[in-house]
Parts: C-alpha cells; structure tokens; sequence
C-alpha cells in the first residue's frame, strides 16, 4: 500500500482541512455553571426555568429506564401530536429536534451554503451566524433600534443571495420583541425564496397582547418556519428538546437530514409529560412576570439601566465602559453569583440576569446594592 495519500508532495503530509467558514466560527460558550471555593453559587447566567421542571416530566423520564435497550420513535409520533394538540396544528407540519438549535442548524445545512448569505439582527442569538459559517455561508448583521430588530434595516439588507432571515422573537439577549403587525410585515416583504425562520423560544413568557409567536405566517405561506423549545418554560434544558412548526415542502427536507433518532425515548416521554402539566407552566409564566417586575424596579432604583424584557431575563446596563460592567461581574462573582457576560453580543457594556428564584432575586439586589455603595 502507499504509504502517503495520492498527490500529496513527496516528503509532504497535509492535515485534512475543514470546509472554509469554520474556522471563522467562534465557539459558542454557556454560561458559566460554577465558582472556585463556593459550593453552591448562584447561576442567572443560562436563561434556565427558576422553577424546575414538572414532576410529572420527571417521572416520565425516570420511568424509561427499563426500556434503555430500545431505540426510541424516530417518528416522535405521540410527541408530534402532542404539540400539535397543545397549539391547535398539524402533527405532521411539526419536526423536532435535539433542542431548537438543532433545527437551526439543519436548516442552514439545508437551505444555504457557499456564496449565499443568511440575515439576522445585530445582537440576535449567537447560534444564528455559526450555523451559517458552518453550511458555508456569510452571515450578515442588520442594524436595530434602540435594542430591537429593525424591520426596515432587515429588509435593506436583503440580497438576490439571501437564503435564510433568522429572527428570535424575543430576542436573546436584550428581551426586546417585535409586535405581530411587524412580524407579519417583515414576511410580507421579504422575496418568496427566501426563509423567515422565528425562532420563538421565549414565547410561553410573554404576555404583551400585541406578541404573537408566528404560528399563523407559517400557515398562511411556504417560506416561515416558527422554532420553539423545551429548555425555556418547560425547564428541560438538560435534555435538549425543540420544535419547528413548517409548511409541508420545509418539514419534508428537514426529515430527509436529521438523524433517524435524533431524540431520545426519555426526553420524548418528559415532553409529553411536560405538555400536558398546564399548572406548572402557568405558575412558571406568573413567576417571572412577577419577579422580572420587581427586579426591573430595583435595580431602576439603584441607578442600573435596565432594558424592557419580554422573557425570562434582563439585559442590565453598569455604564458606558464595559470596564464598569467587568467590574460589577467581578464583585458578583466573589459573592458567588454567576450573571451573563455579553462582549459576545457588542454589549459589553451589559450583564444579562436570568430570573430566579424569590431568594435569588434578593441576594442579586443585595449585592449589588453594597457594590453600588462602596464604589
């Protein structure tokens, strides 16, 4: 046999090289979990559920494990008509995914690759132009307003190589949401070929009665996709469950490239599980309104800067130095309490603060208001 690959220079080996664009990525990093010498830090730094998850989920994925030698359902048919019934749509318009990034990814993968460029707002999730530099993709950033997707920046952006407009509606990180007279705007001037994709993973928290999730684009036309997710509401982060809501042409390719079992038996039950217990949802949506609220106007009071949010968190600004806010985290850190950095997003300026619980809450404003003293 040779001992070299065929064409290489002789004397010469070469690494096999990535596809070009991902090298470009720059890895997605979670939020930091814990803290050197403090055993149980507060973490407000992922977005995750203050109040765990249903016991009724729990028991629904303990009760899988005698079953651990089973593939799963690759059809995820009793969790396709689950959601279909909990939203009013069609089962088989659903795809689900091993969390929504997942779909995000698939439909880049699907949808957009070398020399087409997919769109997204300015501080949009970070997944957005990961998933388009790894199909081969150019991401392009639209300008907002004010800390909110700018309908008319996003469609000036448009090209004859757009492929795909990824929006989160609200947005992660600024909690920021456009009204559903925007929404359906922004699809209306968008060109037939190119794919709005909502990704609505905070849509469960938001009570604005002008917010929609997208659901009624998505029926009414051939290029919108609505993604949601379990990770939110549903506190099933550790599992990594999300859905796509499509027109029949998008669900059709997005089953031709996803894994056979893409989700596994456990977390399908959980889901179920999870749809069905309509109180812990309704008392997990009623905790953060509450409590967003009141941490809102405490740390108004303190003198913070803190942006209207819609979700499940707020976007703090410390000044006009990501230095000051550097520093805040810091002095947070030391008193064991883990917010989100945002020099990812260009608003370094900012912390992002994830709503916890009623104790959590009050020792973040604590915090920081002997910080803010001694400064």
């Amino acid at each position: 046999m040779p001992s070299r690959l065929r064409g290489a220079p002789k004397g010469e080996s070469a690494p096999p090289a990535p596809r070009p664009g991902i090298l470009d990525i720059a890895p997605y990093v979670g939020g930091d979990s814990t803290l050197p010498g403090i055993a149980k830090p507060i973490k407000l730094a992922s977005n995750e559920s203050a109040l765990g998850p249903s016991p009724l989920a729990i028991e629904a994925y303990k009760a899988c494990a005698a079953r651990l030698h089973r593939y799963p359902d690759g059809s995820h048919e009793k969790l396709r008509a689950a959601i279909g019934e909990r939203h009013g749509i069609d089962p088989a318009a659903i795809v689900c995914g091993n969390g929504s990034d997942e779909i995000l990814a698939m439909l880049a993968k699907a949808y957009a690759g070398p020399g087409d460029e997919v769109l997204y707002s300015a501080h949009g999730f970070l997944v957005y132009p990961i998933v388009a530099l790894a199909a081969g993709a150019t991401p392009v950033a639209a300008a907002e307003k004010n800390l909110r997707a700018d309908v008319d920046a996003l469609l000036a952006r448009v090209t004859p190589r757009t492929r795909i407009l990824y929006l989160a509606n609200p947005n992660n990180p600024t909690g920021s949401y456009i009204p559903a007279a925007e929404l359906r705007r922004l699809r209306d001037g968008l060109p037939p070929d190119v794919l709005l994709v909502i990704d609505s993973a905070y849509a469960e928290f938001v009570t604005e009665s002008d917010y929609s999730p997208g659901g009624e684009l998505v029926a009414a036309g051939d290029n919108v996709v609505m993604t949601r997710t379990f990770s939110k509401i549903y506190a099933l982060s550790a599992l990594r469950l999300g859905w796509a809501y499509c027109p029949p042409a998008v669900a059709d390719v997005l089953n031709r490239v996803r894994g056979p079992f893409n989700i596994n038996q456990p977390v399908q039950e959980a889901g179920i599980a999870a749809l069905a217990d309509t109180a812990a949802v309704n008392a997990a949506r009623g905790h953060n309104t509450r409590w967003r609220g009141w941490l809102a106007d405490a740390l108004g009071k303190l003198g913070l800067t803190v942006y209207p949010s819609a979700a499940n968190f707020l976007l703090v600004e410390f000044g006009a130095s990501p230095a000051e806010a550097a520093a805040a985290d810091a002095y947070l850190r030391s008193e064991g309490i883990i917010l989100r950095r945002m020099e990812p997003y260009s608003l370094g300026q900012c912390l992002r603060v994830t709503i916890g619980t009623e104790a959590e809450m009050k020792a973040l404003v604590a915090a920081l208001s002997r910080y803010l003293a001694d400064k």
